[in-house]
């Protein structure tokens, strides 16, 4: 989970100013955490009640509950216009969105499902709250699915595979889309480049430059990469720490409470 907030915090001085370089130092200039950050600390708290029960449909109830809890204290975070409408509704229901929203806020559902199932399963609940569209659960599924794979000790190659059989036929490599690509919020648009960038990694840093490098929607395509990086590569106390230390206090709680889960 800290893996997609440390993408969040990274990428959101270059969402509006996108660079196509990995020649920059993470935590640069006036980072922040923005509605990515939010949204995955949400469903981080979902998760933790979901292991007190193990019920699937208070698990989604709670999804709601806490997207709106704590979307509603930080209304500023960036989120899209029918996000926005959707925090202030009495009756929240899904539109069909198939946005990278899904998949940006997954993450802490890949680390507490017991099968890879589950995980796909909790992914796509976690998703048709808002984003009901085939593509927006398809995104949220197969990071998640990604996330448990990598954290059961399946290498990259093998993710990749897990992938292409499933979800995306992802055959492009970073060099040749860098030039050209731009901005995208769909998670057709997006997914399979944050997976990319994940893929040609050697470690958890170069996993977030290779993300922001293409450009395009860098806070949220770092935080998708940086979901997986963190599952593949693990984050140092140092780095952390340092991610943790841009959030509010009441995120800050929640990140603690659910790190101090035994996976």
């Amino acid at each position: 989970m800290l893996g997609a907030i440390c993408g969040d915090v990274v990428g959101s001085i270059y969402e509006w100013h996108n660079i196509k370089t990995k020649d920059f130092k993470l935590f640069e200039g006036n980072c922040e955490f923005t509605d990515d950050s939010v949204m995955t600390v949400a469903i981080a708290k979902a998760c933790v009640e979901y292991l007190k029960d193990k019920d699937i449909y208070n698990f989604k109830n709670n999804c709601v509950k806490y997207m709106k809890l704590f979307g509603l204290r930080y209304p500023n975070s960036g989120y899209g216009g029918k996000f926005y409408l959707w925090l202030g509704s009495t009756n929240p229901q899904p539109y069909n969105s198939y946005g990278n929203g899904s998949a940006m806020r997954v993450s802490p559902v890949g680390w507490i499902a017991e099968s890879l199932e589950e995980a796909e399963n909790l992914a796509e609940v976690s998703a048709e709250v808002t984003h009901n569209h085939p593509e927006g659960i398809k995104g949220a599924k197969s990071i998640a699915g990604a996330i448990w794979l990598l954290r059961n000790g399946k290498s990259k190659e093998e993710v990749l595979k897990y992938i292409k059989d499933n979800y995306y036929d992802i055959d492009f490599t970073l060099d040749e889309i860098r030039a050209t690509y731009r901005y995208d919020v769909t998670c057709q648009g997006s997914v399979p480049q944050a997976i990319e960038a994940f893929i040609e990694s050697t470690d958890f840093e170069d996993a977030i430059k290779n993300a922001i490098s293409i450009g395009g929607d860098s806070d949220t395509v770092a935080a998708i990469t940086g979901s997986m990086a963190e599952a593949c590569y693990g984050m140092t106390q140092e780095l952390k720490e340092k991610t943790i230390s841009y959030l509010g206090e009441d995120l800050k709680e929640v990140v603690e409470e659910f790190e101090n889960l035994k996976f």
